[in-house]
């Protein structure tokens, strides 16, 4: 994550699919324009991967449509 997107004050927004356990979940930071931060939720303190909001919208549009059967 840049400088830009570092802040002790960005909310995280954790995935409504998640169980109360946290278990393998992924974070948003919403309120970026143009982009979309994301990270582990179990290691709040790791990496975070910038995305351009609009390769995000197609990654959940596919996603939501079954494009990746488990």
């Amino acid at each position: 994550m840049t400088n830009s997107h570092e802040s002790n004050s960005t909310t995280w927004v954790k995935s409504s699919y998640s169980d109360r356990d946290g278990g393998n979940c992924i974070e948003v930071a919403p309120g970026f324009p143009g982009v979309v931060p994301v990270r582990d939720s179990k290691d709040p303190l790791g990496p975070v991967l910038v995305i351009p909001a609009h390769g995000w919208s197609s990654f959940v549009a596919a996603v939501k449509s079954g494009g990746f059967p488990f």
